[in-house]
């Protein structure tokens, strides 16, 4: 008999709720002790599924994908997509937990969506991208209720939030062709007239979620001024009565570098009957309400995969002894861990103060200027919470050695899958000159003054020293956006990326402070006391001062 070989445990999860200190403090600062214990059972239930149930399936199914049937065995047209077992069971969670509905039924009032999106982030690393139909559905649903088209809210919105798993429907989003990408204005679907409603004709280059049962999507009516103006957004069903393709061709399945377990397919559409949603114009901006929605939910995404990373390399580091001690016991991996920590709970705060501005503004508790800010921060955290969740995962892999590169372990799937965070309904560029639109007709006024508020009750020293650190970079960036609006444009679009990247770390590290001082206070935990110091040591302000000449010279790479 040979001698018997070591083999390292892998590292386990429990309770994702309960064992997440940041979401519980968090919780217990923004909800009534009442409110806490009302939807306690809820978060419990979906914490023990993220952690047990759910996760092990996704480690049973790491080389499962969607497929594609085209045809049937008679010959018939088919496009049927097969998804994956866990798929399918998260799709009834999302169902009977309310993963929609809950922002609808409002339990919590203007709280609601706080209870809506903590439950998200506790199912979505378990779950191999679900949140992708669920978020273009709690977008869609907001849209058909905006709207007021009465057929529609009646037809398509009390599925889209159902509870029932019968009942319920998930929605698509298609906006990017080929020749277009975040340019939609470029789209070359027609829309023509068909008795009482249109068809559209066109191909769609990049559609998630193709299973969902219902989209929303842009194409020009005939007749219509080309750009963005001339778009209209549309209803569709993807299936007729009879369960078939409606005049919907897949063309094919993307062969993606993350998100593998989400169908994502080139369409065409050939005569599909479609439902006018709005005016027969101005399609970009009817769409913008599904941008709002799915931007929210990319950030806590984004989140949801940083605290999924850190729980498994906080699990294996008590666990992987090397050089005679646990990792957890090494000061240079736990110092590593602590960094990241820090990163993902600035972002955290960050993401979720942007749900509570969400959740004011479709309560119509909203003043003006926090509707402002709700159109400023939200492309604003959608864009640094993507990168700080890619650069996260990198390390976590890291942290894990070989077996972070490892494809069985399930880890290098954290990070594939949240690089599209960075890519998806806006890449960081596209983002950024949004957030600047946004900021020209009010300044930085609103947000100036929101982080004043913010940081108004920190009284701890060390806090209170980030606070005018926050403050300096945040009124640098004020000074620099003036500097250079409707004097130096291209300095200004050059530098929108560091500008947002600035507000957006300078206004997490303000939310981390007040968090800090509230746990200090309340709580008795020093948890995020440390993180906002050690967040606060990678510095807010990255707007620098760049030469646009020279930086073209080093983008161009040619010799000159």
């Amino acid at each position: 008999m040979g001698t018997a070989s070591f083999i390292q445990a892998a590292p386990q999860l429990g309770n994702q709720y309960s064992e997440d200190r940041v979401l519980r403090g968090y919780l217990a600062r923004v909800l009534t002790a009442e409110q806490l214990e009302s939807v306690g059972g809820a978060l419990h239930r979906m914490g023990e599924l993220a952690g047990g149930e759910l996760y092990a399936r996704q480690l049973a199914e790491l080389d499962l994908e969607p497929a594609l049937i085209q045809w049937d065995a008679w010959g018939n047209r088919v496009d049927r997509i097969e998804v994956t077992p866990l798929w399918q069971r998260a799709a009834e969670i999302a169902a009977r937990e309310g993963l929609v509905a809950i922002a609808y039924e409002a339990p919590l009032g203007r709280l609601s969506r706080v209870l809506q999106f903590a439950l998200v982030y506790l199912f979505s690393p378990s779950t191999d991208v679900y949140a992708c139909p669920l978020a273009m559905s709690d977008g869609a649903a907001r849209t058909l209720i905006t709207s007021g088209n009465a057929p529609l809210i009646e037809r398509a919105f009390k599925r889209l939030v159902s509870r029932d798993h019968a009942t319920y429907w998930t929605s698509g989003q298609w906006m990017t062709e080929q020749i277009g990408g975040s340019d939609v204005g470029l789209s070359e679907t027609v829309a023509r007239p068909a008795g009482s409603g249109w068809t559209l004709h066109g191909r769609k280059w990049f559609t998630s979620a193709i299973t969902s049962q219902m989209t929303l999507t842009l194409a020009r009516p005939q007749g219509n001024v080309p750009g963005g103006k001339g778009l209209a957004l549309f209803y569709l069903e993807t299936r007729d009565a009879e369960g078939r393709p409606n005049r919907i061709s897949v063309d094919r399945l993307k062969d993606k570098l993350g998100t593998r377990k989400l169908p994502t397919a080139e369409l065409t559409l050939d005569g599909t009957p479609a439902t006018l949603v709005g005016e027969p114009g101005n399609g970009v901006r009817a769409i913008s309400t599904v941008l709002n929605v799915t931007r929210t939910w990319n950030a806590i995404v984004a989140i949801s995969y940083m605290h999924r990373g850190l729980a498994l390399a906080r699990a294996y580091a008590r666990i992987r002894v090397a050089f005679g001690a646990p990792l957890s016991e090494q000061p240079l991996h736990a110092d590593t861990l602590a960094g990241l920590q820090a990163e993902y709970e600035a972002a955290f705060h960050l993401a979720f103060f942007v749900v509570e501005l969400m959740g004011r503004v479709e309560c119509g508790e909203a003043s003006d200027e926090q509707q402002a800010l709700a159109r400023i921060l939200t492309p604003i955290a959608k864009l640094t919470t993507g990168r700080q969740s890619v650069a996260v995962l990198s390390e976590v892999l890291e942290a894990f050695g070989g077996a972070g590169y490892v494809e069985d372990t399930g880890l290098p799937a954290l990070l594939r899958d949240a690089q599209v965070l960075t890519i998806w309904e806006g890449t960081t560029n596209v983002l950024s000159l949004d957030a600047l639109r946004a900021i020209m007709p009010s300044g930085l006024g609103p947000l100036m003054r929101e982080i004043g508020y913010i940081l108004h009750g920190v009284r701890e020293p060390r806090l209170v020293a980030i606070s005018a650190r926050v403050q300096a970079a945040v009124e640098a960036a004020d000074a620099w956006l003036k500097a250079n609006a409707g004097k130096d444009e291209a300095k200004l679009e050059a530098g929108a990326r560091r500008f947002a990247l600035t507000l957006g770390r300078s206004c997490a590290a303000a939310l981390l402070a007040q968090q800090a001082q509230w746990s200090l206070d309340h709580a008795q935990d020093r948890g995020p006391y440390a993180a906002a110091l050690r967040f606060a040591s990678a510095g807010f302000n990255l707007l620098g001062d760049f030469d646009t000449a020279l930086s073209r010279l080093l983008a161009d790479g040619e010799p000159r």
